[in-house]
């Protein structure tokens, strides 16, 4: 039996699926910890992903032995810059990293939003590795000159694998300094958010070649098949981003959506045309199939139900029992989830409100406020996409921890007023990496392996109410 390993390095841990080339059933998996972080600063070394591979590959058990190619999907934005001798230079700043909020500011304020938009397809936040690398150059210059590669941390862990310094262009559209639509860095950019540090071909110099969809990184090396327990002839797919992965792994076509409840959250779709929002709350990113994926982020999504449920004494799951209890006439107390603030062009450093409250405020409607307040935050994102002219006609996908919630669930459908699917598959994004590895075999397009494993299928929701005047008293609140 064929195998097919696809990688999910996240913030918070590395997790790794075998799956049957053939098939797409999963035949065994791995998980392993990253260290934990901190924001407003958050940073980790790139050597601790390598050895939460090693770790998560060391629990595949003899699935090992039939790896024939693998793929790494990894967070985005964050900043990995090595030395000559290939070692780290500093901890990898992360994209919850927000340190770097005032240097974006200051590059949006040089160029304008409309140059950021037209150059890159997106407005640059704190979020954004033209950011952290802004950051670095007024902070730690001498970091950026005892730089030679610059790398993503998808990025990073094809390199430890195949010795290749590559990436993909949905990986590389969210840094700042590619563009989807011309297929092309844009090292002006990099020039001007250092101060002229380097020149653009010096700074091209040290950025990874941009492979396409189905081109391979190459084969793992000798030392990374030693260290990982595989075989010495493994392809090592392109890899791509987190975001791009679970479109993959959700088998998504034109026009479908996917709503990712984590503790940040974000809702992106599957669009055949680049965006160039100037508005900034959309980012205009490739995919990691040819097409692109323009994506709304927000930082507070289920921390807000978490932080609810401590305020009214109960645990996460009593807080979705007390949310199904509540009437859902919309006529109760309204939440802008934004607890740790937003910090975007439209909304620098927002907090939370709760407004409508009276001494008849139950706990039940206290529930459904938290939930609601982060689902029509989401649902904003959604308008902005329809406003940046993307099509979002077809299926509404939920995803992410908190889309194991019937609260969370049940709410979308309602405040949508259409049905929702819940995929049964838990790992999306690692799903994708290995739908990629799949790809650069030649085993078919990211379509026929969706229809061929059967990806994309999962519970369907159905609203139970209108939700529309909750959307409404939303939209009137957050504008108020």
């Amino acid at each position: 039996m064929a195998v097919v390993l696809g990688v999910d390095s996240s913030t918070q841990s590395t997790k790794v699926e075998a799956r049957d080339l053939a098939t797409g059933k999963i035949v065994a998996s791995g998980l392993a910890p990253h260290p934990a972080t901190s924001p407003p600063v958050s940073e980790q070394s790139p050597t601790a992903w390598w050895m939460a591979l090693k770790d998560a590959c060391a629990q595949l058990g003899r699935a090992r032995s039939d790896v024939v190619a693998m793929s790494i999907a990894g967070q985005q934005h964050a900043l990995v810059i090595l030395d000559v001798q290939g070692e780290p230079v500093r901890p990898a700043k992360l994209w919850n990293d927000t340190t770097s909020g005032a240097q974006a500011a200051g590059l949006v304020r040089s160029l304008g939003a409309p140059a950021w938009a037209a150059a890159t397809g997106s407005v640059p936040v704190a979020s954004f590795t033209v950011a952290k690398l802004a950051w670095l150059a007024e902070e730690e210059p001498d970091s950026l000159e005892r730089t030679t590669m610059i790398m993503l941390p998808h990025d990073y862990l094809t390199w430890r694998l195949s010795g290749q310094h590559v990436t993909d262009r949905g990986d590389a559209s969210g840094t700042g300094w590619y563009s989807p639509r011309r297929g092309s860095y844009q090292t002006q950019l990099m020039t001007a958010a250092t101060g002229g540090l380097r020149t653009e071909e010096e700074w091209l110099d040290l950025l990874p070649r941009v492979l396409g969809p189905d081109e391979a990184a190459g084969t793992i090396t000798r030392t990374a098949a030693a260290s990982l327990g595989l075989p010495s002839d493994v392809v090592i797919g392109p890899g791509t981003g987190d975001n791009m992965g679970a479109a993959l792994g959700l088998g998504l076509h034109q026009g479908d959506i996917a709503i990712s409840l984590g503790t940040s959250g974000t809702v992106f779709a599957v669009s055949t045309s680049p965006t160039e929002d100037q508005s900034g709350a959309v980012a205009g990113f490739a995919d990691a199939n040819g097409a692109y994926l323009p994506l709304v982020a927000t930082l507070n999504a289920t921390k807000v139900t978490d932080a609810v449920a401590r305020w009214l004494g109960t645990s996460t799951e009593g807080l979705v029992e007390l949310a199904m209890r509540a009437p859902r006439s919309g006529f109760g107390p309204v939440l802008i989830p934004y607890l740790d603030g937003e910090r975007t062009p439209n909304l620098p450093d927002a907090t939370g409100t709760i407004l409508g409250l009276t001494t008849s405020t139950t706990r039940e409607q206290l529930a459904l406020a938290a939930h609601d307040g982060v689902l029509c935050g989401l649902l904003g994102g959604l308008d902005a996409l329809i406003a940046a002219g993307v099509s979002v006609l077809g299926q509404v996908s939920l995803i992410g921890g908190g889309s194991r919630s019937i609260a969370y669930q049940q709410r979308l459908a309602d405040l949508l007023g259409e049905s929702i699917l819940v995929p049964s598959a838990d790992e999306a994004v690692a799903t994708g990496a290995a739908v990629q590895a799949a790809m650069v075999l030649g085993e078919g397009s990211a379509g026929e392996l969706a229809r061929r494993w059967k990806l994309g299928q999962g519970v369907e929701v159905q609203p139970t109410c209108d939700g529309s005047q909750t959307r409404d008293k939303y939209r009137q609140a957050h504008n108020e």
